[in-house]
């Protein structure tokens, strides 16, 4: 704001000596000085998010075989060898497609709209929406490949997974004379414990996963609305060009805090998932 001031002050100046030349070095010269902070910005703002992205996917690849264990021993033998690598290789993948291939396009994004600000002989808007729009699309279309996925496995395998438990019980009380029922009952009572065990890990698991993006994804949304207040405020003395790039450097940190809420999001409903299946195979006993 203070860079779009002193411009302001200096071309009305620039203006009264009728002096194009001097109003043109003006403006690159604030165009450049704007250019630095927003990239700054960025720098700061990609490494969080690549940290971040980090430190979720390794605490995933932590914390999905540690239900996955107690999901065993409550008796979810299919519903663990058939959702526990679906889990975990989608989340790897989705962090590795969103480090080495969305970000840099978002990168890409970003230096397109700076360039294209600079003269109106540079036009390049067209592809910066392409590519906008592509970034958002494939972030809904992996969130629902994920949750499709899971779901339909879990639910088959919960299925499988509770009617051979009441066979299971159904034999041994009537193969064992005299303690048959009474073993059925304990070994439910044991598995009872087992959920409440597995059930409060996941509860847990959450709470960290969002301990780890609350703060990044505050961080971007704060950025995101300071552009875009930004550009609001300075309409009345700044250049449309600048307006236009503060515009849409604001559109930018939107796409960056969908990245980072879909991948947290794509985490949690993960864990909940896999919480929610187990129990589905006990009900079904």
């Amino acid at each position: 704001m203070a860079i779009i001031v002193i411009h302001s002050i200096l071309k009305s100046i620039s203006e009264s000596l009728e002096n194009d030349n001097i109003s043109k070095l003006i403006y690159y010269v604030q165009y450049i000085l704007i250019a630095t902070i927003v990239m700054t910005n960025f720098t700061g703002i990609i490494e969080t998010i690549r940290e971040t992205v980090i430190n979720l996917v390794g605490f995933i690849n932590l914390l999905i075989p540690l239900l996955t264990s107690l999901m065993l021993f409550t008796g979810s033998i299919t519903t663990t060898s058939m959702v526990q690598p679906v889990i975990l290789i989608g989340v790897n993948v989705v962090g590795n497609l969103i480090q080495n291939i969305l970000i840099p396009i978002v990168l890409v994004i970003a230096s397109f709209s700076i360039i294209s600000k600079i003269s109106d002989k540079v036009q390049i808007d067209k592809i910066t929406k392409f590519m906008k729009s592509g970034v958002v699309w494939t972030l809904g279309i992996i969130l629902t490949i994920f949750v499709s996925v899971v779901s339909l496995e879990g639910t088959l395998s919960s299925s499988v997974d509770g009617v051979s438990a009441k066979t299971a019980k159904a034999v041994v009380s009537s193969a064992i004379p005299i303690v048959g029922k009474i073993l059925g009952d304990a070994v439910d009572s044991v598995l009872g414990c087992g959920i409440i065990l597995k059930n409060s890990v996941g509860i847990l698991g959450v709470l960290i996963i969002l301990t780890i993006c609350i703060v990044p994804i505050l961080k971007l949304s704060v950025m995101a609305i300071l552009y875009k207040l930004l550009s609001a405020i300075c309409q009345p003395i700044a250049d449309k060009k600048i307006l236009e790039l503060l515009d849409q450097i604001g559109d930018v940190f939107k796409i960056l805090l969908a990245i980072l809420s879909s991948i947290s999001v794509l985490i949690i409903i993960g864990v909940t998932l896999v919480v929610n299946i187990s129990n589905s195979g006990m009900m079904y006993r």
